[in-house]
């Protein structure tokens, strides 16, 4: 008479959300993406240095979002198969190397390298962490997500004021401050770390499994449907992407050519964008538990186009309340993205980040490659026009399967 009640507590212990584990990978994730954010935030100390183009520059984010996003669908992959807790330790490590390497690259060669081990440092803690948030989100997976995903977004909201605060007055050797960012991920994930193997013990050293039912049923019974899906989705994931990759590469040069900003004044411009992406990063994630992460992520983009599109042809006045707002509503989806992902694909939770945070994302470095080249060409005007109308391809989400949310 009273198994079932005690199956009932035992299955709510299980769906409990642990904070205390949430808030911790997140202020790693928080750690992590503040070290790649150093490399962006060194694109003006570069220039003048180094002397680099804007196509070099485009190829320097070009090769840290690449590194990142091609392993991490590898390593995704690996890990659901075989879960490795001290990778994530391991990861914060090569990052560490990148930084001490930036802060002394005396040429664009060595310079590319320092960036590969920064960005092999992100491939590998990405996909781990991620399965921890899957484990410690109990049945608020999108709140969960968000979390996580405020930590990064914050992180890379550090880059202008890394910008206007460290590297203008200090230059190239103030990266070397990057690896007391790593030092500090290190020791929180001291504590992480056994909790995350303690977890994968308790089910034989594999991620548990208790939501699959329920995400097969949210993601279709039909393989092609997913395969649309994911490639729907792997599209618009990478038109946001290269949207970010010129506001967060360029729009500082294109802030002080249009509007004759310094590059510390145009810092505000960017941290304006980025800070008020981590809370819409915030909100999209307990919206999306209650509406559902299709209608969310339409929210998202397609409520982000109008603004970018007249955000080129602003006076300098109202560009700032419009990119405060652009960073909102641009950002409220992404963390929904990698949600919806997961669902579409029960059981390959290493494997769904990877694609969405990883590959997806990181792709959109090719923008950075192709729009820096072409600020060469035709000037940064030309780019910021031609940027604006990247949200537009937010339109292909209308053809996303339904969610579990909505199909309840």
């Amino acid at each position: 008479m009273n198994q079932p009640a005690a199956k009932t507590a035992g299955d709510t212990l299980r769906s409990a959300t642990v904070y205390t584990m949430l808030f911790a990978i997140s202020s790693v994730h928080l750690l992590n993406d503040a070290m790649q954010t150093v490399v962006t935030a060194l694109f003006p100390i570069f220039e003048q240095s180094l002397k680099l183009t804007y196509g070099q520059i485009g190829w320097i984010a070009f090769t840290l979002n690449m590194t990142s996003s091609i392993m991490q669908p590898v390593v995704g992959a690996l890990s659901d198969r075989w879960p490795r807790p001290w990778m994530l330790p391991v990861g914060m490590l090569c990052s560490m190397a990148g930084m001490a390497g930036l802060a002394l690259a005396p040429n664009y060669a060595l310079l590319l390298l320092s960036v590969v081990f920064v960005g092999l440092g992100s491939a590998v803690f990405h996909p781990e962490g991620s399965r921890v948030v899957h484990m410690a989100a109990g049945n608020r997976r999108a709140f969960a997500q968000s979390i996580y995903q405020v930590g990064g977004n914050f992180g890379q909201s550090l880059g202008p004021i890394m910008t206007a605060v460290i590297f203008i007055p200090l230059g190239q050797r103030g990266a070397a401050w990057g690896m007391l960012l790593a030092g500090l991920a290190i020791a929180v994930l001291f504590k992480v770390v056994p909790w995350y193997a303690a977890k994968l013990a308790e089910h034989g050293g594999k991620m548990p499994k208790k939501n699959a039912s329920h995400s097969k049923a949210g993601s279709t019974a039909n393989n092609r449907v997913v395969a649309i899906a994911l490639s729907i989705l792997l599209l618009v994931v990478f038109a946001r992407s290269w949207y970010g990759a010129a506001i967060g590469s360029f729009y500082q040069f294109y802030a002080r050519d249009a509007y004759t900003l310094t590059i510390q004044s145009a810092q505000v411009l960017l941290f304006l964008f980025m800070i008020f992406g981590v809370l819409g990063t915030f909100i999209g994630g307990i919206l999306a538990d209650r509406i559902g992460r299709k209608k969310m992520m339409l929210i998202s983009i397609l409520g982000a186009a109008p603004f970018a599109l007249i955000l080129p042809h602003l006076p300098l006045g109202w560009v700032y309340p419009v990119i405060a707002l652009l960073g909102f509503i641009l950002q409220s989806g992404f963390s929904v993205s990698v949600v919806y992902a997961q669902e579409l694909m029960p059981g390959k939770v290493g494997t769904a980040s990877g694609l969405i945070t990883g590959l997806a994302f990181g792709m959109g470095a090719l923008g950075s490659v192709i729009l820096g080249n072409v600020a060469d060409v035709r000037g940064m005007e030309f780019v910021m026009l031609l940027a604006s109308f990247l949200p537009l391809f937010g339109l292909l989400a209308l053809w996303l399967p339904k969610d579990r949310k909505e199909m309840q």
